[in-house]
Order: structure tokens, then sequence, then C-alpha cells
């Protein structure tokens, strides 16, 4: 399994055994009944703090630099099965499917590349936006469009926009055309289709985009027409990483990316992500839709 997982999915994986095995070894300290606090896992490890095994446990950092550590830590948490200690190992190996990622980190807001790596994990994609046609759906001209509105008042450069618009046609490619291509179903509110971005010629190609990309099997698309009725006021997307936690993301105000596995959130969003889909246009009607106002 380990083998046919990305950098990110390998992290992840990691990542959860070794929290696991925190939260189960043998007691340490006076008082718990069993596992040890982060705080006292990493004290005395060269290069590892409690933050940075935190950020260890949720998937973001391995032991790239420092394998040492990765030993001393499982020799901390009483783990002597051999093939278990190759098998982490193993799993703290770089994956090489993830060199494209590093040159557009610089580029990205905080979060961003860890979600871009979970993004590329997925089995399905269930996303909702209200006011921007979603991201994988997004055409070159509506992106590059999208980042120059943004210029003036974000204070970006040349550089920052044409890294991104070919980072979001990286993701796209990757998430809609690789050999097992991502189960893809999002709800566009339709704000999201009726703010312009662009010219008429931008937002023309970015219908027929869409219409194009719902016709294919493995993608979905439904619009949330202006009516009474539930609709989440925030963006957000859920990853099912198959045999892994699933994840919930959603933008926030500083402009970073939230992402949690907690199954209270996951359900959270789930269940507002069904109850529009039984508001929205069907898949058919959205067509329509999108093609008439390619027409318009």
């Amino acid at each position: 399994m380990a083998a046919r997982r990305g950098a990110t999915g390998r992290r992840l994986e990691l990542g959860i055994q070794l929290k696991q095995l925190r939260e189960n070894c043998p007691p340490v300290e006076e008082g718990r009944a069993r596992g040890m606090t982060r705080r006292a896992a990493a004290q005395g490890l060269k290069a590892l703090s409690e933050a940075s095994l935190a950020r260890v446990e949720n998937g973001e950092l391995n032991f790239r630099r420092n394998v040492g550590d990765l030993r001393a830590l499982l020799k901390r948490y009483k783990v002597s099965d051999d093939e278990l200690i190759e098998q982490l190992i193993e799993l703290n190996r770089e994956a090489p499917n993830e060199d494209w990622l590093p040159q557009y980190r610089s580029f990205m807001p905080a979060g961003m590349p860890h979600f871009v790596g979970l993004e590329a994990e997925a089995t399905q994609i269930n996303a909702y936006h209200p006011t921007v046609v979603y991201s994988s759906l997004q055409t070159e001209s509506y992106a590059r469009a999208l980042f120059e509105v943004q210029r003036p008042v974000e204070d970006t450069t040349s550089e920052f926009i044409q890294r991104n618009v070919e980072l979001r046609m990286e993701r796209k490619n990757r998430v809609l055309t690789r050999e097992e291509p991502v189960r893809l179903r999002v709800i566009l509110g339709e704000a999201a289709l009726r703010i312009p971005v662009g010219d008429d010629e931008v937002m023309r190609e970015q219908y027929l985009e869409i219409a194009k990309l719902a016709k294919q099997d493995h993608v979905s698309v439904q619009v949330l027409p202006f009516k009474r009725g539930y609709r989440a006021t925030n963006d957000f997307t859920i990853l099912d990483l198959g045999d892994l936690p699933a994840r919930v993301q959603s933008d926030n105000a500083w402009g970073g990316v939230s992402t949690s596995d907690k199954p209270r959130e996951v359900d959270r969003f789930t269940r507002r992500f069904n109850t529009m889909v039984g508001l929205a246009l069907g898949l058919a009607d959205t067509i329509e839709f999108l093609e008439d106002l390619a027409r318009r």
C-alpha cells in the first residue's frame, strides 16, 4: 500500500501510525494509564520538538533529514518488532511523484502544499463553492483573470500570478486525467457562474469547459440556484482518502487553508454537502443551464 501512495499519503500514514504508537505505548509518566505526551516523546531528540512532532503526526513533515530521530522515537515507544520498524522507515522515504510541488511552495498560502498533496491522494472529492468556479473546473483564462482582478488588493506580482495559474492547471490535470481519475462531485452556487471574471469570452469558455467536464463519467457538477433553502456560506472540500481518514478543507479569512480529519467535522460538512445536493439542479439540468449561459 505504501508503495502506491504519493509523498503526502506516505507522510500521513506514517503520522497516523506514530500517533497511535505514542498514545498506546507503556506509560512513562506517573499518573498516566498508557501513552505519553508529545512533549515527553520529543524530549532530548536532536531535531524534533513538540511542535514538529505534531506536524509529523498530522502528515505535514517526516524525518527526511534525521532518520535517527525516527528510530529513537520508536525505541521510546517500546517498538521492538523489526518488521514494523522497517515498514515505518520505508514510509518515511520520500515518494518520487511530488517532485513537481516544491517549485510552487513559496507562492502558496499557509496549509496549501499539504492540501495539494492530499488532493492527489484522494479517491473522491466533494467540493462546494458559492461564488467562484471550483479550482479543478477552471480554464486557464478564467484562473488568470481571477488572479488579475485580485492583484491590486492582494499586492501580488506577475510572477505570482503566472506560477499560481501554472499550479492550478497542473492540479487540474493531476486530479482529472491521472490513470485512475478521482471521482469529482462539485456544487457551484449560481453566483459562481453569474459573477463575471474577465470578459465575455472568458466566461463563455468557462461555461463550456464545465459542461464538457460534467459529461465525463467521473465528474458530476450541480448548480445551486438562487432560491430559498439551505446553503453553506463558505466554500469547502471533502477528501475521501480511501483507507486513510477523510479530510475536510476550508479557506480561512487570512488566505490560508485549514484542514481537519476529526470525524465530527467531516460528518458536519458531509451533511451540508448532501443537503445541497438535494436542492441543486440535477446533472442534465446543470449542463443545459451552462450551455444556455454560454449562448447568451
